[in-house]
């Protein structure tokens, strides 16, 4: 078994080629700029590990590692015409350097290229990972939209806010090691288990993500904390909050979030911490992960096989960056 460094060098080595022509260079130029930016490349390491969870990784593993990367930067440069965002990993969003229509047309031929490396597959997979693949990518867009809708509601509900959080991100993680699984022979009730896994490391990565927004230190997490604040963003952290804290904290928090006070950052992050919900995050947390834990004990494989898995599971949710 390997650890999530050792296959996430081959893993970029594998990947870091051309995907795609060089004509017409206005379309697809934008692409391998936006692939050149660095991420962690979480997901298709994942499937690349539940392949192995089952014996040895499969060729076609690679293909479907691809198709996951692909599909997953086509979400990003999407997710940032929708959002605005000028910036991505530290660097300029594939609509600021070059256009909207641009990035939207770049985006669009990625998803394309994805399914041209899941197309590489023997038959017997072709149908059981298309299946896994095509309700994945409609739950992602399903989540996106409901993001939007959010954004346009005074109130949502922790058991709302769950469930669109499930599909815009968890989903992927756990398809990621589902499609794994499927190549690696993985029985029914293993695949199932391994989606379970997925799923709440997603939620557990989500809440850390909120977490480290509010409450990270500037120096390891790469910016200063409160972008969400400021961006009015309906997170993990303010939804609890508005539920938990006392009618006075409530109606403060929600003038601080609708105004542009200039300590608006500081009297939020003072009013999550008089009402704990730093403390609560923490905890919530850390019992996604457990449930993540739990699923991945069931999966019928010797536990020396899981050690990867588990040791990528906490470090997912544990980091401070």
């Amino acid at each position: 078994m390997q650890s999530f460094e050792e296959l996430s060098k081959k893993f970029s080595e594998h990947f870091n080629r051309a995907h795609f022509p060089e004509e017409p260079s206005s379309l697809y130029e934008p692409n391998n700029y936006f692939l050149s930016l660095p991420g962690k490349r979480f997901r298709p390491v994942l499937c690349l590990m539940a392949c192995e969870l089952f014996g040895e990784i499969q060729p076609s593993a690679w293909d479907i590692a691809s198709a996951i990367e692909l599909f997953h930067n086509f979400t990003l440069i999407h997710d940032d015409i929708m959002d605005k965002a000028p910036k991505r990993r530290g660097q300029p969003t594939l609509h600021t350097k070059y256009n909207e229509s641009t990035a939207i047309l770049a985006g669009d031929v990625m998803l394309v290229k994805a399914y041209d490396y899941i197309n590489k597959l023997s038959p017997e997979y072709i149908s059981p990972i298309l299946a896994i693949f095509n309700k994945t990518a409609a739950e992602v867009c399903e989540g996106q939209q409901l993001d939007m809708d959010f954004e346009k509601r005074d109130a949502v509900s922790f058991d709302e806010y769950l469930h669109m959080i499930t599909l815009k991100t968890s989903v992927l993680l756990a398809a990621s090691l589902q499609m794994g699984g499927v190549l690696g022979g993985g029985s029914l009730g293993n695949l199932a288990l391994l989606y379970e896994t997925g799923k709440k490391i997603g939620l557990a990565f989500q809440m850390q993500d909120d977490y480290l927004d509010a409450f990270g230190d500037p120096e390891k997490f790469g910016k200063q904390p409160g972008g969400d604040i400021l961006a009015n963003k309906k997170t993990f952290l303010l939804i609890q909050a508005l539920e938990q804290c006392s009618t006075g904290q409530r109606q403060e928090l929600k003038e601080l979030m609708a105004g542009a006070d200039k300590e608006k950052v500081p009297k939020v992050l003072q009013l999550y911490r008089d009402c704990k919900i730093d403390e609560w995050a923490r905890e919530k947390k850390n019992l996604f992960l457990n449930e993540a834990l739990d699923h991945l004990n069931e999966i019928a494989v010797i536990s020396q096989r899981k050690l990867p898995l588990k040791e990528l599971a906490q470090l997912l949710v544990k980091r401070d960056y």
